[in-house]
Formats: C-alpha cells, sequence, structure tokens
C-alpha cells in the first residue's frame, strides 16, 4: 500500500472547503498556590487563550502572527487536542470533536498534524530517519504489506520534502542532518497521516536565514499540490505576508485584527499591528525621521500579566489612543472602513466611541456666531468683519489727527 495523492496534479476540492474550525477557544492555565495564596479558596489561573475564533480551509495558509507569549503555540496544541481546552468548541469538517486518547485520538490525528518549532527536539535522536518514518506510516495504516511497499512509501515520503536520492537519508541519525533536513523530515512524518490540515509552529524561526525561504516555498508547494490547509504560527509579520492567504494577529491571548494578509499588513487598523509592522526591520526607513503617520511609539510598555490581564482591551495600556471605553469594556470584532473581511477589535472603529464621533462632539462644543454679529455683517455678503485691532490703531489715528488740527 502506498501513499495516496502521489501525482503532481492537486485532488479535487470538496464542496466544503472548510476543514477545521475553532469557535470561541478558551485555555486557561492553573497557577501552584504557595504562602499566603494557599490559604484563599480563590483559584488564580493563567489566561493563556480567550475567545479565540479561526476557520482553516483546504488550499489557504492563515497566519497567527503575535509577539513571545501571545498565545500562539498555545492555540495549535489545542487545535491539535494536546491540551484539554477550558471553552470553546473544535469543529472537523463542522462536526464537534473532544477526543482524549486512543482509537479516536489517532483518527483525529490522521485528519491533523502538527510541525513542531524545533526539529531536533522533535526527533528521538537515538532513531534514524526510516524507524521515526517508519512507525508514522504503520501507525496510520500506509505502511503497505511488505517490506516493498514499506520502502516505496519511505522513499515517496522523502521526495515529496525535496530530500533526494531518499537512500542518503533513510539510515542517518538526526544529528547527522542539518537543521533545515531535519525539518524536512518532520513535515514528511507529518505527511505519512495523509492530514488535511498541518498546524505549523513557527516551523522556520529555528532555521538559518539561508534555508528558511526554502522550507516556506516547500510548505506551499504542498499546499498546492495536497491542497492542504495550513495553520502558520509565526512572530515575523514579514513572513506572513509572503506565505499566508490570511493573517490573524494575537496579543496576550486574544485575537485583534484579521483579514487578508496584504491588507493587514499594508494597511494595519489596530495599534497592536502597527506596533508589529514597525518594530520590523525595514531597510527604507531612516533612523530618527518619522512620517506623519508614525502614531505608535515602539519603545513604550510591556505585555500585561495574564494571570491579572488588564480589564477591557488588553493592549490599553500601551496604546496612544486609549479612550475610556478601552480601560472598562472589551471591544467586539469591528468592520474596518466598511470592509467585513477585514475586522480590528478596536474602539477606534465603533461609530459611537470613535475618532468620527469625537469630532462631531468637538463640532457641537465649537461655539457660533452672536446674532448681533451676523446682523450687523449680514449685508455685506462675502466680506468679512474687520479685524479689532485695525479698528482700533485706524480710531486712534483719527484722534491724533483731530487733535493737531485743533493745536
Amino acid at each position: 500500500m502506498t501513499l495516496t495523492h502521489t501525482s503532481d496534479q492537486p485532488p479535487a476540492p470538496p464542496d466544503n472547503d472548510t476543514v477545521l474550525e475553532a469557535d470561541g477557544l478558551t485555555k486557561h492555565f492553573a497557577v501552584r498556590r504557595v504562602g499566603r495564596q494557599a490559604m484563599t479558596r480563590a483559584p488564580r489561573v493563567v489566561h493563556a487563550v480567550d475567545d479565540v475564533t479561526l476557520t482553516l480551509r483546504r488550499g489557504r495558509v492563515t497566519a497567527l502572527v503575535g509577539e513571545s507569549g501571545s498565545g500562539k503555540s498555545t492555540v495549535a496544541r489545542l487545535l491539535a487536542q494536546l491540551y484539554p481546552r477550558t471553552g470553546g468548541d473544535i469543529r472537523l469538517h463542522g462536526t464537534s470533536v473532544t477526543v482524549r486518547g486512543g482509537r479516536r485520538f489517532r483518527a483525529y490525528n490522521r485528519k491533523v498534524q502538527m510541525i513542531f518549532q524545533d526539529p531536533f527536539a522533535s526527533l528521538n535522536p537515538v532513531h534514524t530517519i526510516r524507524y521515526h518514518l517508519s512507525r508514522a506510516l504503520r501507525i496510520h495504516g500506509h505502511g503497505g504489506n511488505g517490506a516493498a511497499e514499506l520502502q516505496q512509501a519511505l522513499e515517496e515520503l522523502l521526495e515529496r520534502v525535496q530530500l533526494t536520492p531518499a537512500t542518503r537519508y533513510l539510515d542517518k541519525f538526526p544529528h547527522e542532518l542539518s537543521g533545515g533536513q531535519r525539518q524536512r523530515v518532520a513535515i514528511a512524518r507529518a505527511l505519512a497521516a495523509d492530514p488535511e490540515a498541518l498546524l505549523a509552529d513557527e516551523p522556520v524561526s529555528m532555521l538559518d536565514v539561508s534555508i528558511r525561504l526554502g522550507v516556506l516555498n516547500l510548505l506551499r508547494d504542498l499546499k498546492e499540490r495536497l491542497h492542504l490547509a495550513i495553520l502558520y504560527i509565526t512572530h515575523d509579520i514579514a513572513s506572513a505576508r509572503y506565505f499566508a492567504d490570511d493573517t490573524l494577529v494575537m496579543y496576550a491571548g486574544r485575537m485583534v485584527e484579521g483579514g487578508d494578509s496584504e491588507t493587514v499588513t499594508q494597511n494595519p487598523a489596530h495599534p497592536y499591528t502597527q506596533l508589529l509592522i514597525s518594530s520590523a526591520p525595514d531597510p527604507d526607513r531612516i533612523v530618527g525621521e518619522g512620517t506623519p503617520d508614525d502614531t505608535v511609539d515602539a519603545s513604550g510598555g510591556e505585555p500585561p500579566s495574564l494571570i491579572d490581564p488588564p480589564a477591557g482591551c488588553r493592549f490599553n495600556p500601551r496604546c496612544p489612543h486609549a479612550m475610556d471605553i478601552c480601560r472598562t469594556e472589551l471591544p467586539p470584532r469591528l468592520p474596518v472602513d466598511g470592509n467585513p473581511d477585514h475586522w480590528a477589535s478596536c474602539w477606534l472603529f465603533d461609530a459611537e466611541h470613535g475618532p468620527a464621533k469625537a469630532e462631531s462632539a468637538a463640532k457641537a462644543e465649537t461655539p457660533a456666531e452672536t446674532p448681533s454679529e451676523v446682523s450687523e455683517y449680514s449685508n455685506f455678503p462675502g466680506s468679512d468683519p474687520p479685524d479689532p485691532h485695525e479698528t482700533r490703531s485706524g480710531s486712534e489715528s483719527d484722534q491724533g489727527s483731530a487733535e493737531g488740527g485743533a493745536r
């Protein structure tokens, strides 16, 4: 038995392109109580992930972007069912799924596979590449009926991740491979299950800059040929623009912005997204020269404590546009410039509390012309009221000339 989808042509997509969904996904980790805290009954938790909603579709890459500690990897582990969730729902092809182990967990893994950040840590150093891939093929029923079919499946896997000739790598140990080769082996092991969704947890962050592009191009090729749904987790928003179709921005356990990658990266709406983009190196940016659009101070503030997160928007302690409502109420997902496909969880885009409301209030507070002023100059259309300084200087000069004439 050999692996399916061996041809270069992508398989026909099903009617429903949605593979995996998360709705209101929440994960809290309990904090161990020590000292006086052990005498209290109030539980303390880390709000690692709160109310995360996303959708993975066939043939598309969704990027999850955020700084370290924002909860990106926790989302991936929740989707892989490696962590039990505190709240929310995970749906596979529209069906709610909760697995804890055994056959149901194995059946779920045949559809959803994860690629970990560190390839050296995810591969057993005492076993060869042949062992890693053979075990994955046999567990998921793709190992064939004999040694010849197993060998053929192994070679197909390595050829799929561009490790050729396959016989050169099968009997090597992980430490004998480079970082990029180890990550390709980890990708091949995930493909051994013939999955429909790949959860890539920062797959290139541990690799040299010179080989990151090759791994991203490999994942893009696999997406197109196998019609995979990919969740790409990264803290590099520039690579998200290059690789992903859609981008979701995460801060302190919550989603703050989402839309297609080009729109989110070129026209960021949320102040935190603007901060991420401004912190990325730009060779065309001159140090010390700002632009009129520079509204976020990249050097101010730190991420909040997830044990005791701030009320309202979690970015409000660092946000230069924070309003009173930002400190008390959590903003919903609001469309940006009327585009329903580009949203931001920010009160700046709310009609009742945003800049438009503030401008209208300022105009309402501006004093109008007095009736006397209007009536005095209403007979002179197009003319402006005289300057009081000019009027005063003119009267003074007339008075001076009159006094001179009297002398």
